[in-house]
């Protein structure tokens, strides 16, 4: 088998939540994302405690290497390597290991240039006990030299694409979103444009990690997602983003954006189900699945609380396309129209959303 990737900081969109510690910022707006860190916390140290490969690392001749890919502003990375380093030292105590001395910790905090890491490093929990290092660029690329790591984590970053596709823009397209901004409720070309670039960049991020991860090493993934068989049109994600882009065009009928601007505006998401990741895992090779989790157990956020959420994570790029002096107007619409559909959308929500839990093993052979 034959590794397709080997540039590093390979060209990818950056799309960074709100940084700082404000009102809208990421780190005041992503306890939904923290929750389900929370929620996946014993069936990652189950994982680990079963399937990582521990002796190789019991010396403290060498760190135990985590990396955090996609880690945003915090504080919710933190939570992330706490646990997974709480569950390391479990492992090495449960096989005797630990008397030979605990290693190392080293993590890498990865996310594009953009990102706010003065934020990140200023909020470092003071009584850590791990080595700290950040890491910016694309995790669509290689990020660190090979067999390097031991274990890799990452939330709620896989959903962004690379890239919008370059057909739901072009006018000359059968996928050409027009007078929309996501695939939801598009036509088939649109859905199929956005299922084929989830496709390539997962394929892409799964070689770059092979070559970064130490054979028997382990990788864990959480991703918002959508159940086998649910149209995305019928997910929650794919109702509010729609909801979104209905305000967008109400907004262009008023005036107070360009029309044209909508028709060229894409949010560059994808909601995978379980079974097109396990597919894709499996096509790429060479990492074995050791664990497929839907979790759904969750607090279902009001609508506050879903707008700021939302506002958090999409008011960058938004204001980026269309100029940040339409955020404030754009959301209050956003606000009001989720509010007048909350009981819909939130009430059933349960049956047409999950997160998902994506346990990796790094194979022996390729």
């Amino acid at each position: 088998m034959e590794m397709e990737v080997e540039k590093i900081n390979i060209s990818a969109e950056a799309h960074p939540m709100t940084g700082g510690d404000g009102l809208y910022s990421y780190t005041k707006n992503s306890d939904y994302q923290r929750s389900v860190i929370h929620a996946s916390r014993e069936m990652i140290c189950e994982e680990i405690s079963k399937k990582l490969d521990i002796k190789p690392i019991s010396s403290t001749s060498y760190p135990f290497r985590i990396a955090d890919l996609g880690c945003s502003v915090g504080p919710n990375t933190f939570f992330a390597v706490q646990n997974i380093i709480a569950a390391v030292e479990n492992k090495l105590q449960i096989e005797g290991l630990s008397s030979s001395g605990i290693p190392e910790f080293h993590v890498f905090f990865n996310d594009h240039v953009s990102n706010d890491f003065n934020t990140l490093f200023a909020s470092l929990p003071a009584g850590r006990l791990y080595f700290t290092a950040g890491v910016p660029g694309s995790f669509y690329g290689r990020l660190f030299p090979a067999a390097s790591l031991d274990f890799v984590h990452s939330s709620y970053a896989l959903q962004w694409l690379s890239m919008v596709p370059k057909e739901v823009t072009d006018k000359n397209s059968p996928a050409y979103n027009k007078g929309k901004i996501y695939y939801a409720s598009a036509s088939e070309e649109v859905i199929q444009a956005y299922s084929t670039q989830f496709s390539k960049d997962i394929g892409t991020f799964l070689s770059a990690r092979a070559k970064e991860i130490v054979c028997g090493g382990m990788m864990v993934l959480i991703m918002p997602a959508i159940p086998n068989g649910t149209p995305v049109s019928e997910s929650t994600g794919g109702i509010l983003y729609d909801l979104l882009g209905s305000c967008f065009m109400d907004m262009a009928k008023m005036g107070l954006t360009d029309e044209a601007k909508v028709d060229s505006f894409n949010l560059p998401m994808y909601l995978v189900s379980p079974r097109e990741i396990e597919d894709l895992v499996e096509r790429n090779g060479y990492f074995s699945i050791e664990r497929l989790e839907q979790i759904t157990n969750l607090t279902t956020p009001d609508v506050q609380t879903g707008t700021m959420h939302l506002r958090a994570a999409m008011q960058g790029i938004i204001g980026k396309h269309f100029g940040s002096e339409i955020i404030d107007q754009l959301f209050d619409r956003f606000s009001e129209k989720l509010a007048d559909q909350s009981s819909y959308i939130f009430n059933a929500r349960h049956e047409r959303v999950t997160q998902l839990l994506v346990v990796l093993k790094r194979k022996l052979t390729d």
